[in-house]
């Protein structure tokens, strides 16, 4: 079963875990590590960060405002900080980010079935090395192939998973399409036949759903099917508040609440339960 956390028992779960496992709000950590380029100083126009298409579509906040935003956010959470990175990154500082309080980190490993992140080693063998709690995650196109074809892929290069407590669940990014019309030509019907199909092939070969990033609005737009059973979600919403989920799913798993200067998440729970949700199977 999908794990529930339910915002009201946040604060009594997270008392109970020690300081020391516990991300620092950003408020109280230490400055944030500067957001840096690959070494060749060039990026991909292949490879989508997630949530770039979110914020192309729908925006997001100046950049002045970022600080306000970011604090707000954390003051609002007792839940663990993490951040996800992609090729754009380049090679991450992974001492700096642990010193800024983060504790959990989502690596771009694929995209659609013809890219695959040069970065992704340093990424996730470095973050996993420091101690972080690290997954990968898959950008889908869902025009270019099956659902199945893409999950094989994603979990050919990088995407697996194990239930040894440091690995999170591969995670699922759907948003808008970055080649053209918003849901890639597919019907509400055709669009959650296409995010079932991945999924049931990652589970088939994982023993574990994978987790879904999406905003609300993208979703209300392509997607009918009710997913909210089987896959954590993994909301994209740049405020500082949640939100109106999508349909069916009560509560969150993960939020990433902005962009500056790096993706910035938060776990909805304590260090313990998010230790609980890469290791039990669903």
């Amino acid at each position: 079963m999908i794990m529930k956390i339910r915002p009201r028992l946040i604060a009594a779960g997270a008392a109970g875990v020690c300081a020391a496992a516990l991300a620092l709000p950003i408020s109280q950590a230490s400055a944030e590590p500067a957001n840096t380029l690959p070494a060749n100083g060039m990026q991909n126009p292949d490879d989508h960060s997630m949530g770039s298409q979110i914020r192309k579509h729908e925006g997001q906040p100046a950049a002045r405002t970022f600080s306000a935003l970011d604090k707000a956010a954390s003051n609002l959470q007792a839940g663990v900080q993490g951040i996800d990175v992609s090729g754009h990154q380049g090679n991450v500082d992974w001492n700096a980010q642990w010193n800024a309080g983060k504790r959990f980190a989502w690596v771009k490993a694929t995209e659609g079935t013809g890219y695959t992140s040069p970065y992704f080693a340093q990424q996730y063998n470095g973050s996993y090395n420091k101690g972080f709690i690290r997954g990968a995650y898959h950008f889908a196109l869902p025009n270019k192939s099956s659902g199945a074809t893409q999950a094989n892929y994603f979990l050919a290069h990088g995407g697996g998973w194990s239930g040894d407590g440091k690995t999170l669940p591969g995670a699922l990014d759907m948003e808008y399409n970055p080649y053209g019309s918003t849901c890639y030509g597919l019907s509400k019907s055709a669009m959650t036949n296409w995010i079932k199909d991945f999924s049931d092939t990652y589970k088939a070969k994982t023993n574990k759903y994978p987790a879904i990033y999406t905003s609300t609005s993208w979703w209300n737009q392509c997607v009918s099917g009710d997913f909210s059973k089987t896959n954590p979600l993994w909301v994209a919403r740049y405020s500082s508040s949640v939100g109106a989920l999508p349909p069916n799913w009560t509560n969150y798993t993960v939020w990433q609440y902005s962009s500056s200067p790096i993706d910035q998440d938060v776990f909805n729970g304590s260090y313990d339960r998010l230790k609980v949700f890469a290791t039990n199977h669903d």
